[in-house]
């Protein structure tokens, strides 16, 4: 029951997270190029405001709930070494891991990345991240 749980809070953060970036990446990026700048600046101001209390904490939830995740899923390793799951699960693991440690400085502690400054790129891992997911089952 303790697994379903956190499975369920892991997916329902992430839904959240990653919705923020596709709503980021996809839609707002396309009304820049309709909206004047003024307008647009007041849009993404509104934005900011509605997500900044509550797309973080999501971030770490999904984070946390994913490294218990990770912890019941990936077995003991075997004398070969990591199974073709386990490897996929540590790549999911480590993009994951980098988006909470990303966003967690950046929000909690003010510090900017010094690269890759736009959600682009964390909207690119998001969806690596979800192919990974279909696909560890599958080798």
């Amino acid at each position: 029951m303790t697994y379903l749980i956190f499975h369920l809070v892991h997916i329902f953060s992430v839904f959240i997270y990653g919705g923020f970036l596709i709503t980021d990446n996809l839609i707002l990026m396309r009304m820049q190029k309709t909206l004047s700048p003024q307008k647009y600046a007041e849009v993404r101001k509104y934005f900011a405001l509605f997500t900044k209390q509550l797309v973080p904490k999501a971030l770490i939830v999904a984070v946390v709930s994913g490294a218990y995740l990770i912890h019941v899923n990936f077995g003991p390793i075997s004398d070969d070494g990591l199974s073709n799951f386990q490897i996929v699960l540590s790549i999911k693991a480590f993009l994951g891991g980098w988006l909470g440690l990303r966003g967690v400085l950046q929000v909690f502690f003010g510090i900017q990345p010094l690269v890759f400054t736009s959600h682009r790129f964390p909207f690119i891992f998001v969806v690596i991240i979800i192919f990974l997911s279909q696909l560890m089952f599958a080798v």
